[in-house]
This record gives C-alpha cells, sequence and structure tokens, in this order.
C-alpha cells in the first residue's frame, strides 16, 4: 500500500519539477495529431466536427533545396510514426473490501502508423502494457484499418476502428459504439473511454444529405464495471435486497457471439444547413452495456433498436445542441419482464460558451424516461414473491441529469485545468472529474486527476461506485 502511494508522489514530484521550464518556454505549438486523419481527432474531442486537411496545405517546401531532404520529407509524409510511453498510477480513497487498493499502476506503450498511398489510406494503432492491477500484461489494437474511395461519391473504411458520433459531451444518446467504462471510471486518458469496432463503415457523399453507414458482423459490447476492478452494487447477491460485490462476486454474461449472425448496424443521415448540422439515427442490434439478467443469473444484451435526431450549431453567445432518441427494447416491449430493461426515451439539451480568454464553460441536462413503469414495479414485486427476495424498486421512471465542464487553459493551452461532473438531482448521486494537465514540452504531458462517486443510494447508478473513488496521475512521453 504504502508502495503504491509513494508512486504517486514521485509523479506530482516531477510535474513540480518541470514546471518553471514549461512556463518558460511560450511557443505555440501545433498538435501533430491535427495533420492525421479523422479518428485521432475524434479521440481528442468525440463531439468537435471532423476536419480534413487537404495535405497539399501542408507542402511549404523549396524544391530548390538538397533532394535527399526532400526525399526523405515524402518518406515521411508518406508513413507517420508516432506513439508514448506512459507511467499512469491510481489509488483508491475508500477501503473496499473486494477490490485492490490500486485503481490502476500500468506502464503503457502506444504506436500509431498512418500510411497514405495512391490506393488509400493504412492506419494502425496498438497498445501494449503491463498492470500490476491484475499482475499481467495486455494487447489491444485499436485501429487496424484500410480506408479508400470506392467511387467519387462514396468512401469506405474497412477493419478495427474507433468510431463516434452525436453531440453530447460524455452522454450518448445515439452514438452506440462500444464504451470503456472501466478505463473511465479509473482514470485513463478520455481517449479509452472509446473502445475500437471491427466494423466497415460507408460514407456516401450527396447534394442532398451526407449518409453514414457502420455494420458490424459481430456484436461488439461495452467494457462494462462486472467486479474484477471496479465494485458494485449487484440486487441479487443476497435476499435482503443487494450488497456491494467485486471480486467476491464477479457478473459472467452470456452475450451474442456469432459472426454475421449476431451483427449489428448504425446509420447517420447528416446536413449542415445555414451552419447548423441536422442528423437522423438509427441502430438495430443489442444493448451496448447488460440490458437484463437470466435465471441462471448471467447478465444478457437483450434486442435493441435506437431512433433518433440531433441537431447542433449557435445559440447567443455560444454553441447549443438538442439531442433524442427512442430505445425500443425489442424483447419486452410491454415492459412487464423486470429482468429485461424497458424501452426508453431519452433526450439531451446543451450548452457551451466561451466566457473568458481561454476559458470555457458547458452545461448539459439529460433525460431517460422509462415507458410502461408500472409493469415493471408489478415485476419486480413479483419476482419477490416468487424468488422469496426482497428487491428494491430501484428504478426511477425518471433519470434526470445535469452536467457541468469548465475548462481553463493557461500559459499558452500548455496548463489545463479541467473540471467535469454529473448530479442526478432525483436519484442523488454525484460524480465528479477533477483534472490538471500540464505539457511541459513537445514530449512530455503530466496529468494529476480524481474520480469522485457519492449518493444518497448505494444502488444508484454513481453510488454504487462510491467505493471506487480514487486519485490518479500520469507521466507521457510521446516521439
Amino acid at each position: 500500500m504504502f508502495r503504491f502511494k509513494i508512486n504517486i508522489l514521485l509523479v506530482l514530484l516531477i510535474s513540480c519539477g518541470v514546471f518553471a521550464d514549461s512556463v518558460a518556454n511560450k511557443e505555440q505549438r501545433v498538435d501533430p495529431a491535427l495533420l492525421k486523419d479523422d479518428t485521432a481527432q475524434a479521440a481528442k474531442d468525440p463531439n468537435e466536427p471532423v476536419v480534413y486537411y487537404d495535405i497539399s496545405d501542408q507542402l511549404d517546401y523549396d524544391l530548390d533545396d538538397d533532394s535527399s531532404s526532400l526525399a526523405a520529407f515524402e518518406e515521411a509524409l508518406d508513413t507517420q510514426i508516432n506513439g508514448f510511453w506512459e507511467y499512469r498510477a491510481g489509488y483508491r480513497l475508500q477501503n473496499d473490501a473486494h477490490e485492490k487498493d490500486m485503481s490502476i499502476n500500468q506502464l503503457r506503450m502506444q504506436l500509431d502508423v498512418f500510411a497514405v498511398r495512391d490506393w488509400g489510406r493504412f492506419h494502425f494503432k496498438g497498445d501494449v502494457y503491463g498492470s500490476l492491477v491484475d499482475e499481467a500484461l495486455h494487447y489491444q489494437s485499436r485501429e487496424l484499418n484500410i480506408a479508400f474511395a470506392m467511387s467519387d461519391d462514396i468512401d469506405v473504411k474497412l477493419g478495427r476502428q474507433v468510431l463516434t458520433w452525436g453531440t453530447g459531451d460524455l452522454l450518448f444518446l445515439n452514438d452506440l459504439f462500444p464504451k470503456n467504462w472501466r478505463a473511465f471510471f479509473t482514470g485513463m486518458d478520455q481517449e479509452y473511454l472509446k473502445d475500437p469496432s471491427d466494423a466497415v463503415r460507408f460514407t456516401i457523399y450527396n447534394d442532398l444529405a451526407n449518409v453514414d453507414i457502420v455494420y458490424t458482423p459481430k456484436f461488439d459490447h461495452d467494457t462494462y464495471p462486472n467486479g474484477e476492478y471496479l465494485s458494485y452494487w449487484n440486487p441479487m447477491v443476497n435476499p435482503t435486497g443487494g450488497a456491494f460485490a467485486g471480486q467476491n462476486h464477479i457478473m459472467h454474461s452470456d452475450k451474442p457471439n456469432d459472426w454475421f449472425q449476431d451483427d449489428e448496424i448504425a446509420y447517420r443521415v447528416y446536413k449542415n444547413i445555414n451552419n447548423y448540422e441536422l442528423a437522423f439515427y438509427g441502430y438495430h442490434g443489442y444493448w451496448k452495456s447488460p440490458g437484463g439478467q437470466n435465471m441462471s443469473g448471467q447478465v444478457i444484451f437483450p434486442d435493441l433498436n435506437v431512433f433518433g435526431a440531433s441537431i447542433r450549431g449557435k445559440f447567443a453567445n455560444g454553441i447549443g445542441n438538442l439531442e433524442t432518441a427512442y430505445y425500443d427494447s425489442a424483447n419486452d416491449r410491454n415492459g412487464e419482464n423486470p429482468m429485461i430493461n424497458n424501452s426508453e426515451l431519452r433526450f439531451l439539451a446543451g450548452y457551451d460558451q466561451e466566457i473568458g480568454k481561454d476559458f470555457n464553460l458547458g452545461f448539459q441536462y439529460y433525460l431517460e424516461h422509462m415507458f410502461n413503469y408500472e409493469g415493471y414495479t408489478d415485476g419486480v414485486k413479483g419476482l419477490n414473491g416468487m424468488m422469496g427476495l426482497n428487491m428494491p424498486i430501484q428504478r426511477k421512471k425518471d433519470r434526470h441529469l445535469l452536467t457541468c465542464r469548465i475548462t481553463k487553459y493557461m500559459y499558452y493551452h500548455m496548463l489545463r485545468l479541467s473540471y467535469f461532473t454529473y448530479y442526478s438531482p432525483n436519484e442523488k448521486d454525484v460524480y465528479m472529474m477533477p483534472n490538471i494537465s500540464l505539457k511541459a514540452n513537445d514530449q512530455v504531458e503530466i496529468q494529476v486527476g480524481a474520480n469522485i462517486f457519492f449518493g444518497e443510494n448505494d444502488y444508484s447508478f454513481f453510488g454504487q461506485f462510491n467505493n471506487n473513488t480514487n486519485i490518479y496521475a500520469s507521466v507521457r512521453y510521446s516521439f
């Protein structure tokens, strides 16, 4: 326990030591990731519109220079190799009988290869990391794909890729691509909230509207808290109405897992009208996180259809957005099975404004409205009577959620102070994420932050993670 506290302390001392050097270096820097494809930009901020850069815009080069230098420049331009080394450590602030005191402790290396050829583009991004939490070595391909033009009006991207759309800031209505909530709650960089999909994406350009179609031949579910790294509230642990569980009660699943049978399809039709982006969405697949439970105690992923729409653009002195989605729980449309999620209506309204120099403030209101609520409550009562349980009626008909993001950049964007919080006024639970990020130079970035959970009820969405409150720190060297 003492050793892990020392790990975090060392990272904090390093950040203090490089701060003076970072203040002295005040050159404006260009993020090299912005010179690559749309995936790099989406990983930084999934809500920003994708900006495609014409590669010729970067060619400010004297043709009379040495030919070998020009050849080296062209070679580097055709194949870019980037990556980073990162050490990240985190520690729980509460005693958790079911998890280790470490929330995260890992050394990670990422390699990012991007190549432009006559036929299209190739992108590989892979991570290798060793973790002291599970004492294992891991590998993940985050990008392994090719992109090419099928015709003048159709682009194709084939292979493993990180996908995102929608207008929410860390709230996802029509974005039914996999998320990694385990990484998010333990203090990983927000890039890792988005898990990759093995899919093919078609983008069709038309004067009337553009269309994205994503086909995933085998279901890609969320990485959700299941007790291995994060404790959670399990209503089935005992007959008195549930208890906290973790490594003592790992959540097992029965998930759709057959290629080309348990598939998913998502589509988006979008158009920019007078600087307002309008979009319509559809999805046919499964609940991305567990949406029910079978009689064997395994969590399941029932069939799900989603239909939605959004608009985003200038409002007052900032940027506003509205988004809505109807979740059709196809396996329980009458809502009488308490073991399967009911159908829902989801709604989001957001606003973001720069209130000072390099100082942004954003708010969101989010609603989940459960249909056939009476069927759900009757089902819980019937299940309690049939199995001799005392499970509380945990879900409310409406879940209201407010978010606030505050971001301040200082010292020529080398220092970023940010704070993001979720608060549910009717469930009375909170999730707060303060974070400080310092770019000491072009290669070194230091982060310190926390994930803070608390709630009035142990079984509420954020209240169940109360014992997972943690602090973390990281040092990243990019190359």
